[in-house]
């Protein structure tokens, strides 16, 4: 589980295909400090294992196994040699909720259609496939590449957000440019949500006719 606040954004140093998965090398600092084979963390948002690390300079390298489902269906396939992520360690239990919850659980990805600045702050707005879109609401919550983020406007095919200086700086965002991809993560309460109201709903009744 992870929250969407973004702790660092780490650099991709190598990528290796083979024929069942592919091996993503990433460099951090902060987010290799106390991280080990089988933890956790979220690049872009998707959440991987760490199945390898080894000390680089002042930097960890970490390598994860990604399957071809999770390259296919995450921006992850489209970065490469040099390319920033964002980084999240799992949420611990004692540690501090700043964004929201975020499984690490990639339902889609989205287009950016337009980035640009507003006065100090930036706008973005995103076109998501219908099976996102149908958990996006106002002020609701969505995870960006992992980013948590509030939603500002909503249309029939595309979302609206709000990006602070500080949030562009500190994030993959300030790479980000229109037209390129983005994971999207929905607010989990709205998918239990929908569940339980479908799981619970009665069955409709049969017109009575006349005999």
């Amino acid at each position: 589980m992870f929250t969407g606040i973004v702790e660092e954004t780490g650099t991709i140093d190598k990528i290796e295909p083979s024929a069942k998965s592919i091996r993503l090398a990433v460099r951090a600092r902060i987010c290799g400090e106390d991280l080990k084979a089988g933890d956790s963390l979220a690049v872009n948002g998707c959440c991987l294992t760490a199945v390898k690390l080894a000390s680089k300079s002042r930097h960890k390298l970490i390598q994860f196994d990604l399957l071809k489902e999770t390259w296919q269906r995450t921006n992850l396939q489209s970065v490469h040699r040099g390319s920033l992520v964002n980084l999240e360690r799992a949420l611990q239990a004692n540690g501090r909720l700043g964004g929201h919850f975020v499984t690490g659980h990639v339902d889609g990805t989205g287009q950016i259609i337009r980035w640009e600045r507003s006065g100090n702050d930036w706008v973005l707005e995103i076109a998501a496939p219908a099976e996102v879109m149908r958990y996006i609401i106002f002020k609701g919550a969505v995870a960006v590449d992992g980013i948590s983020l509030t939603v500002a406007g909503v249309g029939r095919t595309s979302f609206l957000i709000w990006i602070i200086p500080h949030t562009r700086e500190v994030t993959a965002l300030r790479e980000r440019a229109v037209g390129d991809a983005v994971n999207l993560e929905a607010d989990l309460l709205g998918k239990y949500v929908e569940q339980f109201v479908k799981r619970t709903r009665p069955p409709p009744r049969r017109a009575k006719t006349d005999r």
